[in-house]
């Protein structure tokens, strides 16, 4: 109430609406920022350094993630495999989102043969699992951490370019688009200045699942050998060289597996937070 006794309707969200699941997914985003931006606040293990006092030791307070079959701290792996797990997400989902924005636009916006063919484009990749795209095209650039984010972000190419077309076929048969067109607005001035901004809200609200599938396939090649090479830490490299021992030391398996999980769940939570509560 204002002091004439006028309500003033609250904005924004108070803090106590927010969950404890919330806060526990903001926390463990903040965790992920901070392992991407200096590791070393984390860990002071050298991730690359062996030890061979210290070989298979499960959880303990020197080690809280316990050490690998060759001594080296998994803590440290996994903090610094954050880096190359999530700079490999980063850039898959850039690439999806940047190509397909363009070519959705493109479809949608110019019609006819242009959008016949990128249509059949897209609904070619959408038949193929997504996993298994990223595999072919890994396979003919190389194998690489880059060429691992390549080939994700190439393989949700055909996501972002559906979603992009079909907002923007409805906005373009909006009022005040035809109204541009009518005041003497240019084709490529009215895309860019109407069609384009009033058309990316739901594909940037996708831009946050996309990269939790990124994480995924980005670690599932990297346990199949085809991203970056030992012994360089990254999570699914850290689930496949302990898959060996997944019977007498168990965490070598469990930690990199729950590092994924979680942080896969943590983005997906966050991100609906903030569409549902902030924008």
């Amino acid at each position: 109430m204002t002091a004439a006794g006028i309500a003033v309707p609250a904005t924004g969200f108070r803090l106590r609406e927010v969950s404890v699941t919330e806060w526990l997914a903001l926390a463990v985003v903040t965790l992920l920022v901070v392992a991407v931006v200096a590791p070393g606040l984390l860990t002071a293990y050298d991730p690359l350094a062996p030890d061979p006092a210290a070989i298979l030791q499960g959880p303990s307070a020197a080690h809280p993630f316990g050490t690998d079959y060759l001594g080296r701290d998994l803590l440290s792996r996994v903090v610094h495999g954050t880096v190359r797990t999530m700079v490999g997400s980063a850039v898959a989902v850039v690439i999806g989102l940047g190509l397909g924005t363009v070519l959705g636009l493109l479809a949608a916006y110019f019609g006819g043969v242009v959008d016949a063919v990128i249509s059949r484009v897209v609904d070619v990749l959408l038949s193929i699992p997504g996993l298994l795209l990223s595999m072919v095209v890994v396979v003919a650039l190389g194998f690489g951490a880059l060429n691992a984010a390549i080939a994700v972000g190439v393989s949700s190419v055909a996501v972002f370019t559906r979603l992009m077309r079909s907002e923007t076929l409805t906005v373009t048969g909006l009022p005040f688009v035809e109204a541009s067109h009518h005041l003497g607005g240019s084709r490529r001035q009215v895309l860019i200045r109407h069609v384009f901004p009033n058309s990316y809200s739901a594909v940037l609200s996708l831009t946050a699942l996309q990269f939790g599938l990124a994480i995924l396939w980005i670690s599932s090649l990297s346990f199949l050998g085809y991203g970056a090479p030992p012994p360089q830490p990254e999570w699914g490299l850290l689930v496949a060289e302990g898959r060996e021992y997944v019977v007498s030391s168990p965490w070598l398996v469990v930690i990199p597996g729950l590092a994924i999980t979680v942080s896969v769940l943590s983005i997906s939570r966050v991100s609906q937070f903030v569409k549902e509560r902030v924008l």
